[in-house]
């Protein structure tokens, strides 16, 4: 029992001591800061990042940039570039190194978002994208406690408990690794297209999950988050109150997660439902100068990824290929289906094997009955001109969504990334034109 409690004494010393000299001590920025070879920026500070990680606490500190230029077209072409930013400070502690409490571990991160958004500009101002340009602008341009969670294995890891502050996104409808900058290519789209009701990162929530890992490669889970519209709030980022609960939202999935022949190429495939208790608008119950029904919200999704070969027999090499479709009541949600396809491309050159080649396209479906109210609302104010300020533009059909890019890793801890989008019919109004746009990202590890 000594030799087990023996990194609870290491870590205590290491994290009140060690890592304060490790962040201002000129000897601890040694020889890999701004290395290529490093991690991190910053570097190891000396070994003392990575004692601290042996030890049980792990800290990140990460920047991503996204900018994106109107090439042509949109509801606004004077609009040459927009920036927008995040900041991610997070730290893990390992609970079974440092408290010798078996499979458990506590995470708590930092966001804070800054910039603007050119999709503002693409798309006709009264209605906006469906998409956005910038994946990493919107949900409040501020400070937030995004994640504050313990999670802990139970029964030799057959169940796993999560919960505290968390994004429904980390869990649900996931996977790792997104580099598309559009938002509709990215990682949890059941929230994308229901964020009045599925909030994702960076807008946490308390609630929490309970997963059942039925086999090594299959699992079920099921979570409870509340409900409270305030955490979208502009400085309400550390609202940690209930008092404008609204109701709860509750999903399950169905996950499997296994790998084909003896290159052994993983796969990552989810479907899953939601339901929350909120009412919400019913769009076809628009009439005499209101919507006179309400009803709760429901939805399920999809999501297929599959690598499909491995390059020179590496598995983090090579082709890979991501489907993901989503389907929304038609009572009360704006956008009721969507579908994306999406293929990388890693390591395409064997002087560059860490970069990558993404191509994919995403289509976004607004309710034939939330199109019926806008004209309904139109005729009640007797507005028939588009550019009529009062006047509500017709959201019908659907916005398209396309993009390419290619990541190009400069050093181990930072990475640029060109690429080319192309929206059609943005905010699914006919008369803005289709919008060509040029941007590029960039990701740092400090």
């Amino acid at each position: 029992m000594k030799n087990r409690k023996a990194p609870v004494f290491s870590a205590a010393r290491v994290a009140s001591g060690s890592l304060i000299l490790a962040m201002f001590s000129s000897q601890a920025l040694a020889a890999d800061a701004l290395s290529p070879d490093s991690e991190w920026m910053f570097g190891d500070w000396g070994g003392y990042r990575t004692q601290l990680q042996d030890d049980g606490i792990k800290f990140d500190v990460n920047y991503t940039l996204e900018s994106a230029a109107n090439l042509g077209g949109g509801a606004n072409t004077n609009t040459t570039m927009r920036y927008s930013d995040q900041w991610t400070f997070g730290t893990n502690f390992d609970l079974q190194k440092l408290l010798d409490w078996q499979d458990a571990e506590f995470q708590m991160t930092v966001t804070s978002r800054n910039g603007q958004n050119l999709s503002d500009q693409v798309a006709d101002q009264r209605t906006g994208m469906l998409s956005s340009v910038q994946e990493v602008y919107g949900r409040g341009q501020t400070w937030r406690l995004t994640q504050f969670w313990l999670r802990k294995g139970l029964f030799n890891d057959v169940v796993d408990l999560k919960a505290g502050r968390v994004t429904v996104g980390e869990d649900f409808d996931n996977f790792d690794g997104n580099l598309f900058q559009n938002l509709a290519l990215g990682s949890g789209q059941a929230g994308n297209w229901r964020g009045d009701r599925w909030f994702n990162w960076p807008v946490s929530q308390w609630g929490g999950r309970v997963k059942f890992n039925i086999s090594p490669d299959v699992f079920f889970q099921v979570g409870f988050y509340n409900q409270n519209r305030a955490n979208y709030d502009r400085g309400d980022g550390f609202r940690l109150d209930t008092s404008n609960s609204e109701g709860n939202l509750v999903p399950v999935e169905l996950g499997w997660k296994p790998t084909f022949g003896p290159e052994k190429l993983p796969g990552n495939y989810r479907i899953g439902y939601y339901y929350s208790s909120v009412d919400g608008d019913v769009y076809g119950s628009w009439r005499n100068g209101g919507y006179q029904d309400q009803a709760h919200s429901y939805g399920g999704y999809l999501l297929l990824q599959q690598q499909l070969t491995a390059q020179d027999g590496d598995v983090n090499r090579g082709l890979g290929v991501r489907v993901q479709a989503v389907m929304n009541d038609h009572k009360t949600s704006k956008t009721d289906n969507y579908q994306s396809i999406a293929f990388t491309w890693t390591g395409p050159f064997d002087a560059r094997p860490q970069d990558e080649i993404g191509v994919g396209a995403s289509r976004i479906h607004v309710n034939s009955d939330y199109t019926r109210s806008l004209r309904q609302q139109n005729q009640a104010n007797g507005e028939s001109r588009f550019d009529s300020p009062t006047y509500l533009p017709i959201q019908e059909g659907s916005e398209y969504n396309y993009e390419v890019y290619y990541n190009a890793k400069v050093t181990n801890w930072m990475s640029l990334r060109p690429n080319l989008q192309y929206v059609v019919a943005p905010g699914a109004v006919s008369e803005v034109k289709d919008a060509f746009i040029g941007g590029i990202s960039a990701n740092i590890a400090f």
